[in-house]
Formats: structure tokens, sequence, C-alpha cells
């Protein structure tokens, strides 16, 4: 029986284009602005020194100017640079408590969540994004603040994604049997390294993924009953 559900966020519970078309585009046009009123703050000063070390370690320049041109063109590339997701986070508490957005979740999302929990499941997430960033989504969404639904967040510091021992370094972290988890994604190759840690697995097939042939598949969450997979 699968008691933990473990999700990844972006083409899973909620539209990449709200990452990539809203949370980016917002965290570009603002680093500017908040880093000039920001670079004082210590949490803000040790990212922006840890970008420089990378940038003096790669041979680049690494005064103010390169740093920041730096962060620009990591957005860009949707870098996983651990800096740059906490700059971003940090602008993005700013969006949200301003209210210049509010989280995408697809309808099919919290339902499933409220009939999971009362079958007794636990809820997780693991994503790229950072945990800040993750608890910043899920406490501002469509449907309110839904974190008190989730009881673990894990972010890349576990490990990458298409990698077994990231999922099992989770199954330990929340001290259960990889074989009790269920791993919801729309990447078969994550979904492929959570089965090689034990982990039973299914792909979401959202609005422009395409479906594979190595995992049961899903278009959402209504069908999917954890216990059968």
């Amino acid at each position: 029986m699968r008691s933990i559900i473990l999700m990844d966020i972006e083409g899973t519970t909620t539209a990449i284009d709200f990452v990539h078309k809203t949370l980016f585009p917002y965290a570009r046009t603002h680093m500017a602005s908040f880093l000039e009123a920001s670079a004082d703050l210590p949490e803000v000063r040790a990212a922006l020194d840890d970008v420089a070390a990378d940038l003096r370690a790669q041979g680049e320049a690494a005064d103010d100017a390169a740093v920041r041109a730096a962060l620009v063109r990591w957005i860009d590339e949707d870098r996983k640079h651990g800096a740059l997701k906490k700059l971003q986070g940090m602008i993005w508490v700013r969006g949200y408590r301003e209210g210049h957005y509010r989280a995408h979740l697809y309808d099919d999302v919290q339902p499933a969540w409220v009939r999971w929990r009362a079958a007794g499941k636990t809820l997780a997430i693991y994503s790229s994004g950072s945990v800040q960033a993750q608890k910043l989504l899920f406490g501002h969404t469509e449907y309110g603040d839904l974190n008190p639904m989730l009881s673990a967040y894990f972010d890349t510091a576990v490990g990458h994604k298409r990698e077994a021992d990231a999922y099992r370094a989770i199954a330990h972290a929340m001290q259960t049997a990889p074989e009790a988890f269920l791993f919801l994604s729309d990447v078969e190759e994550e979904l492929d390294a959570a089965r090689a840690a034990g982990m039973g697995t299914a792909q979401l097939v959202r609005p422009g993924t395409l479906a594979g042939d190595r995992h049961a598949t899903f278009e959402d969450f209504a069908a999917i009953d954890p216990d059968t997979l």
C-alpha cells in the first residue's frame, strides 16, 4: 500500500507556463530593483557572493555588474543554481504578498488531495524549485493556502531528480521504505529514477506533455488510486 504520495510541481500540479511565463519573467523584471534595495541584507549578500565565486572559478568577471548580468542570464537559461533560486524566492515573496499573481493549480489537484488525505495518505513535494518557492506557491494558490495539506518538501538539495539516490534520500528523510511511496511527475526520466529506488510511479500527461510507455499514465489526478500503482 502506498502511504506517501510524492509529487512534482511543474507539469504535474501546476502548468509549466505559470513558472516560465509568470514567475521567471517577474523575477527577471524585478531583479535589478530588488538587488538595489536589498543588497545589504545578509542573505542577499551571501547569495551574491556565491554567484561571484562561481564566476571567478569560471574565469569570468565577478564585479557587481557582472553578477547582476549573470543572474538575469541564468534566469533566461533556467539554470538550477542555489543562489539564483534563493534570490528568485525573495522576489516572488513580494509578488505574492502584493497580489501581483496567484499560483496556478490544476482543478483536479485540490480535490484529489482532500480525497487522499481522507484515506490516510501523506502528501509531499519534490521539485527543482527551492523549498521556499514551493511553500510560497502552495501558500498562494487560486484555492487558498494549501500548505497545511502537505507534510514534507524536498528540492535538489537531496539530489538530482533523475538520480535514484535522491529518491532514496527522501525515503530515508521520511523514515519510510521507498515501496510505500507513489511518485507523480510528467517527466519519464524522473519516474525512471524513482522506480529504480523502489517507488511506485505514474506519469501525468498534462496539455503539452507526451505520454511515455514506461509508466502508468493519467491525464489528471482524478483517476489515480495510489494503492493500485
